[in-house]
């Protein structure tokens, strides 16, 4: 992601969680810094000095994004772009999109989202990604070792990393703020037909399905995004994405 906006002509700050990683977010243009939301921010300030902000955090700390809030309140921030997940719609075997109102109301990622859009200081859109699959993430390697692949019925709901760098740096571009996008590629095979052909483009072994007829799923609705940012996927039929080329 860092890559696509330093090549679109954007100046960076990056930030990790990790001294080791620090040299290889060097070798890109820009600032690479120290950021751990689980750690009081109090030497964050230079960092923070930004218009936009993408927040791509994976933690469900409710306290830390508080504090971090906090410090982008007291920034020159102007626009937040959270990352969160279709995680937060419960298994209701239909579909489900932004304006169904069916996410659960307990799930951390909803708190935390909710802290970043009740803020009068700055502006955010939250774009909820499904299952992130390609580039290192071959879905064929998923379940090695004597995983076992539940509820195989289900439906999957998954996107392609070149999606969602896409949609990231479409929204920033065009400038939409105040939004919530479900990004989730258009098809949702089941987990059993996904994950045996991933399985056999990754040369593995065929995934160990669970013996059950059950079938709870979720079919996560993408229309809202596709039609305010105008976005065709470049992924759209999982079944057609060759991951031994990607």
């Amino acid at each position: 992601m860092a890559e696509r906006f330093v090549a679109q002509g954007y100046r960076l700050r990056i930030s990790t969680t990790s001294a080791e990683r620090l040299p290889a977010l060097a070798a890109l243009p820009g600032e690479a810094c120290i950021v751990d939301i689980s750690k009081p921010l109090d030497d964050i300030d230079a960092f923070l000095q930004a218009d936009t902000l993408i927040v791509n955090i994976t933690s469900k700390d409710i306290d830390g994004f508080e504090r971090l809030v906090r410090k982008i309140e007291a920034s020159g921030i102007e626009s937040v772009l959270f990352v969160s997940s279709t995680s937060v719609y419960p298994d209701s075997c239909k579909a489900v999109s932004e304006a169904a109102g069916e996410e659960s109301p307990d799930h951390p990622l909803i708190i935390i989202e909710t802290l970043f859009r009740q803020s009068a200081q700055f502006r955010t859109t939250v774009v909820r990604f499904a299952g992130l699959i390609g580039g290192s993430r071959h879905p064929g390697r998923f379940f090695r070792g004597g995983k076992t692949v539940k509820n195989p019925n289900a439906n999957v709901n998954l996107i392609h990393r070149d999606d969602c760098i896409n949609i990231l740096e479409r929204i920033v571009a065009n400038d939409i703020w105040g939004e919530t996008f479900n990004a989730c590629a258009d098809t949702h095979p089941s987990k059993r037909e996904f994950y045996s052909q991933a399985a056999k483009m990754a040369g593995v072994p065929l995934p160990h399905f669970e013996d059950s007829a059950d079938r709870t799923f979720k079919i996560i609705d993408n229309r809202k995004l596709k039609l305010v940012l105008g976005y065709e996927f470049l992924h759209s039929d999982l079944m057609a994405i060759r991951f031994d080329e990607n």
